[in-house]
């Protein structure tokens, strides 16, 4: 395994903590401190993650025409590093936007040029491991991070701005580790391209392999809004307020310990067959979470959400590197990206409203019903294709 798969694995690790540290309780301090609608909490993290989607096409197009990927992906963690002093500060659910929108300018900025390197840097052969294992140190970030969070909700006694100046810390660690632990391949050339960074010769040269792996991203985003909504479930079901932050370690604990083995299976038995497993996954889970009831269901309903998402996210960025051209990796992942991200601003804005005006039950049974629709497409697309 390259050192720099395991270095950007530490990376998200850290910037994982930081970030959710905050994102854990971010619901329900926008919900009880701050005083915002089930709509407007969809609607930020909606918009946060479109912005992430946008910027990533442009970065990742950019890191293929200036062959600097390192660059691009140390501005974008800078930049989620300076948004979160803003969360203790913030009184109003539009600071709030104001910060998730400039975090996820930085989510954008890194994500494309990072995931390039990766393929990049590791041999075809082990390219599911290697994203595996990035995205289970991730998650060791993202479940260590709520971890924290009670422990400091309770130390605190729930005092949400203390708690959230702590994320600053594993942020700064995450871009000190950028500045000095990445290291590039040095036959990493330019791409000879002038004009727009986005062209239609370049889309023109994407194969049909690929525009099939966008369309079932998009389709399978629409299925999966925000995990804003596991909290507020969890919270409508009677969840202590300091205990929150335990729905994302659950969900995250079971992420991190399948994403790895997930890669390492669909580098011998096929991405898509493995894909096909979260997504039925997914349903289960949207259906557990509408129809049966109190914390049981919930906790259920979110360990299988984490089984999902162990299945799923490294998988998908495998598939995109498997279908793009190598020089229009940081393209192709950006494209992606923008797709599967305007698709999940559609998501929660939708989960958002049906939440508001028929109940949580109307929120995932439409989840549900999204997911059913990616397991016909997947079958219908990919039944002829190994991989």
């Amino acid at each position: 395994m390259p050192s720099t798969v395991l270095t950007l694995g530490l990376v998200s690790l850290l910037m994982d903590i930081s970030s959710e540290l905050i994102h854990a309780l971010l619901p329900i301090f926008l919900a009880t401190v701050v005083g915002a609608s089930t709509v407007t909490i969809g609607l930020i993290e909606g918009v946060a993650e479109a912005t992430a989607a946008i910027t990533k096409v442009f970065s990742g197009a950019l890191s293929d025409r200036i062959g600097k990927r390192k660059l691009l992906v140390g501005i974008g963690y800078g930049l989620a590093a300076l948004t979160k002093p803003v969360f203790p500060l913030a009184s109003t659910s539009w600071q709030i936007l104001a910060a998730r929108f400039v975090d996820r300018i930085g989510k954008g900025i890194r994500e494309a040029p990072r995931d390039a390197l990766i393929a990049d840097v590791t041999p075809e052969g082990i390219r599911g491991a290697s994203y595996g294992l990035r995205q289970a140190l991730d998650t060791v970030g993202a479940f260590a991070g709520p971890l924290l969070a009670v422990a400091l909700m309770a130390l605190y006694a729930n005092d949400f701005r203390a708690v959230f100046w702590w994320s600053a810390l594993p942020a700064a660690l995450a871009v000190l580790l950028i500045l000095f632990g990445v290291r590039e391949p040095a036959e990493t050339a330019p791409a000879p391209r002038r004009g727009s960074p986005i062209h239609a010769r370049e889309l023109r040269r994407l194969p049909r392999a690929y525009w099939i792996v966008v369309v079932i991203g998009a389709v399978f985003a629409l299925a999966r809004f925000s995990e804003a909504f596991l909290v507020l479930k969890a919270q409508a079901d009677g969840l202590a307020l300091f205990l929150i932050p335990l729905v994302y370690v659950l969900m995250n604990l079971i992420y991190a310990g399948v994403a790895m083995p997930a890669g390492i299976l669909s580098d011998r038995i096929g991405r898509s067959n493995v894909l096909t497993c979260g997504i039925v996954v997914l349903t289960a889970a949207d259906l557990t979470l509408a129809f049966v009831p109190g914390l049981i269901g919930t906790a259920i309903g979110v360990a299988l959400w984490g089984l999902y998402l162990g299945l799923s996210q490294g998988l998908l960025s495998a598939m995109v590197a498997d279908t793009a051209p190598p020089d229009l990796r940081g393209t192709a992942f950006g494209l992606f990206n923008l797709v599967t991200g305007g698709a999940l601003l559609v998501a929660s804005l939708l989960a958002g409203w049906l939440w508001h005006a028929y109940g949580p039950q109307a929120t995932f049974t439409t989840g549900a019903a999204f997911s059913i629709a990616t397991i016909l497409l997947m079958l219908t697309a990919l039944r002829t294709r190994p991989n």
